[in-house]
């Protein structure tokens, strides 16, 4: 018996080691997925968006969007990091569990109703200086696709459309 008694020691502290490994909590990953016209008036196209990752500082919101025909038209991978520089001014997150809550509700929020937009461009609007390709909004008149606008962060908005003539998505407005 003596002579097994180190085993034993060995064994509970490994036991022990384990036991005190699976207690510790792992990230959840966060996904949203949402069916909306956008390649097509009528058919619909999945918008998905996850948050990736270890920690907070390595995390990426991945968006992408599929077209109703199975092909994905649009990925975007935006950095945690960057999306919480942007907000540490105002929101107190200090702690690691803080700023993945945050992330994760900002994977919730991604696709409210509002960031839809029906359609992208109102034929009577007018281009102003936030409009990156007046062809492709003069486009986007005629067509009456929809729209859709993200954040990367409190400065800057980005809205997004369905090009029929270049056959991808493109930014049609970029603002604060």
């Amino acid at each position: 018996m003596m002579k097994k008694l180190p085993y034993f020691i060995l064994l509970g502290a490994i036991s022990a080691f384990l036991a005190c490994k699976s207690s510790v909590k792992p990230i959840q990953i966060s996904k949203n997925i949402s069916l909306q016209a956008f390649t097509d008036t009528l058919k619909l196209d999945t918008f998905k968006i996850e948050l990736k990752g270890e920690k907070s500082a390595k995390m990426n919101l991945v968006f992408t969007i599929t077209s109703y025909k199975g092909q994905k038209i649009y990925e975007k991978i935006i950095s945690a990091n960057q999306l919480l520089k942007s907000y540490l001014a105002s929101a107190d997150l200090k702690k690691e569990e803080e700023k993945v809550q945050f992330l994760t509700e900002e994977v919730a929020h991604f696709f409210e109703e509002e960031q839809f937009l029906v359609p992208a461009v109102m034929p009577n609007e007018k281009a102003d200086k936030n409009m990156p390709d007046i062809s492709f909004y003069e486009e986007l008149k005629k067509t009456q696709l929809n729209g859709f606008s993200y954040s990367l962060g409190k400065e800057v908005k980005i809205y997004i459309a369905w090009s029929v003539k270049a056959q991808q998505v493109q930014i049609y407005y970029k603002c604060c």
